[in-house]
């Protein structure tokens, strides 16, 4: 998410992967894949260097989940093609209740 500030002043934060396109017509206006546009403050170069960042950033850090996975560090992410066993469990809400004599399964009552 990049931070960007709308004209009236307040302060927003923007999906970076879905904007389509950033104009300067003067005002700088951002374009979501969408069709939504919003008039923001920054110009067009700052916005460039925000998205950017961003990019780099969730690059940066996908590497170092890479190194502490090559070093054995898992943490508590379990690796992708390792087998998840998955348990059944029994809610406790009131529509989770099991059956009572008269609700119990094949009572024609």
């Amino acid at each position: 998410m990049i931070s960007l500030t709308r004209l009236s002043g307040s302060v927003f934060l923007l999906n970076a992967d879905l904007v389509e396109r950033v104009d300067e017509t003067p005002d700088t206006v951002v374009t979501l894949v969408d069709g939504t546009k919003y008039v923001v403050t920054e110009s067009l170069p700052e916005i460039r260097d925000r998205v950017v960042s961003y990019r780099a950033e969730i690059v940066a850090r996908s590497s170092v989940y890479e190194a502490d996975a090559r070093a054995g560090d898992r943490g508590h992410h379990r690796p992708a093609s390792a087998p998840v066993r998955l348990a059944a469990v029994r809610g406790t809400g009131p529509d989770q209740a099991e059956p009572g004599p008269s609700q119990s399964q094949g009572d024609e009552s």
